[in-house]
């Protein structure tokens, strides 16, 4: 999408479509949707001329007030104003209205077979230090250790190797690092690389539910709809390898409270997994005699070539 910027230098001097007076209900969809396409760019043109048809509406259907107009921008303000590079905000904005999840379901589809994606939330971290399979993400004393093994391969069952793996789950008091600025860098988090079988594994923790951050105005407006803020035990996952869709996903712990009724919706069956006891032989491979808990999966991930093929035909189906 163009520049902005750019846009609207270039087309600065052209003649407006619509003369932009004597505006009211009937007309005033139609002049601004033809202030907004003089630009270059079909896609951004598009992409503005459905988003007003849909905000005017929105504000005709509704008989929307000028106070309850107002009150929606301090909120977006509010929301803006209480952001920080570790507090996202408008992400969460995006994941409690189920946004995140469809444009993830949109831009990600998945062919049959594929593991399916879910929302990337606001905690994900480009600080997050390299690791080797095998050591540890989380060093929370008062988290329950386990261990992770999972395997990845293509659509055709074959092994992916050399694939970027990032892990990141919150403490055993539902918190990040990122909420804690006296933590001496990253914890429960890493980059780790598939080896040769297509498996990475490392040790972490048993993770647990917690509530999104609810004390700013997203907090507020969950408060105000009547719903919880509460995200069940999961743990996140992306993986990017050239050549394969990029996949942003999650696994949730099977019976965890909130697994029916997730803040964000990012739930889905396929994602729900089991915490098993610690086998022998698994502890023995992987030299782990005091961890009690052992966490199993199999990703698969969808080539580019398949997720593009699954992106024309969805664009071009009839609605």
């Amino acid at each position: 999408m163009a520049d902005l910027r750019d846009a609207g230098a270039e087309s600065a001097d052209k003649e407006m479509p619509l003369p932009a007076m004597d505006l009211n209900s009937g007309n005033i969809t139609e002049t601004v949707i033809s202030f907004c396409s003089q630009g270059s760019d079909p896609r951004m043109k598009f992409i503005f001329q459905r988003l007003i048809t849909h905000i005017h509406k929105f504000a005709l259907e509704t008989r929307l007030s000028t106070e309850e107009w107002m009150a929606g921008l301090d909120w977006l303000e509010a929301c803006g104003q209480i952001c920080t590079p570790n507090r996202k905000e408008l992400i969460t904005v995006s994941d409690i209205f189920g946004l995140s999840t469809l444009v993830d379901e949109i831009q990600h589809p998945k062919p049959r077979g594929a593991t399916l994606g879910t929302i990337l939330g606001p905690f994900h971290s480009t600080e997050a230090e390299e690791k080797a399979n095998g050591d540890i993400l989380s060093h929370d004393p008062k988290g329950e250790p386990l261990f992770v093994v999972c395997q990845v391969r293509d659509t055709q069952g074959n092994p992916v190797a050399g694939a970027q793996v990032h892990v990141w789950e919150a403490d055993s008091s539902g918190e990040y690092d990122l909420e804690k600025p006296d933590l001496d860098g990253p914890d429960g988090r890493g980059i780790l690389r598939t080896n040769e079988m297509g498996e990475f594994y490392f040790a972490a923790i048993v993770p647990v539910p917690y509530p999104i951050l609810c004390d700013g105005p997203v907090g507020q407006l969950l408060a105000a709809l009547g719903r919880h803020p509460y995200r069940p035990a999961h743990m996140h996952f992306m993986f990017e390898k050239e050549g394969f869709d990029k996949l942003i996903t999650a696994l949730y712990l099977r019976g965890s409270e909130y697994q029916d009724s997730d803040a964000v919706f990012g739930v889905k069956s396929s994602l729900v997994v089991d915490i098993q006891d610690m086998d022998k032989e698994t502890a023995l491979k992987y030299n782990q005699p005091s961890v009690k808990k052992l966490l199993k999966y199999d990703f698969t991930l969808a080539s580019d070539a398949e997720a593009e093929t699954l992106r024309d035909s969805y664009s071009t189906a009839p609605r």
